[in-house]
């Protein structure tokens, strides 16, 4: 078993359900401290959080990762335990292998094995985790950020390790992410018998027009770097459950992730003259921004995590700004340059989570080159 494949194997067998860690950055930071590495933890809440750094010059390489997972449902749904890490036909099984506990240990096998070739290496390598990313990411990167800007030590590139392979590993970088914004909307209205319709007033039948011209709105075109902005409808809950009772309130809650084009200020006004219009002035907006979309401008980073990927992959990645949230948009704003790669995506949040032990030694190989790279030997 390779060094990678057992650390992740250790590393799946904790129960990190956000925001706990269960240990996971201890055992980290117990590794590198080994190899010269410098240990700060930030304790938020519930939330344990841990900077690793080897070095103080410019330039600074921060690999960002989190050490937190999702629920993994029923465990009768799994063809093996969640958290018992199994290997089968060169692949594996289980929550967290590939978001993003596989890219976790490629990060902390590549900086142990970097550091031993070059212990003079030039400039500053660094790791930053939290058990905040599944969350809601309040007191995890968030937090970390605002110290670290206001030291004014934020890393010159910071490599995000979430899933970003599509199709084939290797075949996408992010380099920037669409903004998130969720929205719970509540609607008054006044519950009565079905049988008199002068004497109710249906929140359900208000939301309707509301709900159809929300989800048909084109919000604005997008450009080369970032899609449309998009809203889909997540839950909608009303009514008592009786067949001849209107309900009195109607809640509906959605979720858009926003390109630079529309800004979250002004997708609320639009949303709320969308309200008025269609005749709906009793309501509550509740409006949550988990974050403002991003790019990184191409630099140093980029140009060399494309070099190393098609140096071991022998494929030229797609650079886009596709998927979800990460944690690189605390990051960015801090001036530093941000992109992100990992394994492959196509069973994250899923039964079965896997991922293929040759792209996660890969994937370790890839990172100590970009290390070698950007931090090269004095």
């Amino acid at each position: 078993m390779s060094e990678v494949l057992s650390l992740a194997c250790e590393l799946v067998s904790r129960a990190s359900l956000t925001p706990e860690d269960a240990g996971c950055q201890r055992l980290i930071a117990e590794r590198l401290a080994l190899a010269g590495f410098d240990v700060e933890w930030f304790y938020c809440g519930e939330v344990t959080n841990v900077l690793l750094t080897r070095g103080n010059a410019s330039p600074s390489l921060w690999f960002l990762g989190h050490t937190d997972v999702v629920p993994p449902g029923p465990e009768s749904d799994w063809s093996s335990p969640p958290f018992e890490p199994e290997v089968r036909d060169g692949v594996l099984y289980g929550r967290g292998a590939t978001d993003m506990k596989g890219a976790v240990s490629s990060m902390v096998i590549a900086l142990e094995a970097f550091t031993i070739a070059n212990p003079q290496h030039s400039g500053q390598a660094g790791l930053l985790l939290t058990s905040d990313e599944e969350g809601i990411a309040v007191d995890g990167i968030r937090r970390v950020a605002e110290l670290i800007g206001q030291r004014g030590l934020a890393p010159d590139y910071c490599l995000v390790g979430e899933p970003s392979s599509q199709e084939v590993f290797g075949d996408t970088v992010r380099i920037g992410r669409r903004g998130s914004i969720a929205a719970r909307l509540l609607v008054d209205g006044i519950q009565g018998h079905t049988a008199f319709p002068h004497t109710i007033d249906n929140p359900v039948h208000r939301l309707a027009p509301f709900l159809a011209e929300l989800v048909s709105t084109q919000w604005d075109q997008g450009d080369e770097n970032f899609p449309p902005t998009h809203c889909q409808v997540s839950n909608f809950i009303s009514g008592t459950g009786a067949e001849n009772i209107t309900p009195g309130h109607a809640e509906v809650m959605f979720n858009l992730r926003n390109s630079p084009h529309s800004s979250s200020e002004r997708l609320r006004t639009r949303i709320e003259d969308m309200l008025q219009r269609n005749g709906i002035e009793k309501y509550d907006l509740q409006w949550r921004i988990s974050g403002e979309p991003f790019q990184s401008a191409s630099g140093a980073l980029r140009k060399a995590l494309g070099e190393v990927i098609q140096e071991h992959l022998k494929i030229r990645p797609e650079m886009n700004t596709g998927g979800g949230t990460s944690d690189g948009r605390f990051i960015a704003p801090l001036g530093s340059e941000v992109a992100e790669f990992g394994l492959l995506n196509q069973t994250i949040h899923k039964v079965d989570e896997n991922t293929a032990i040759a792209d996660l030694e890969k994937l370790q190989e890839i990172y100590t080159s970009l290390l070698e790279k950007l931090l090269p030997a004095r």
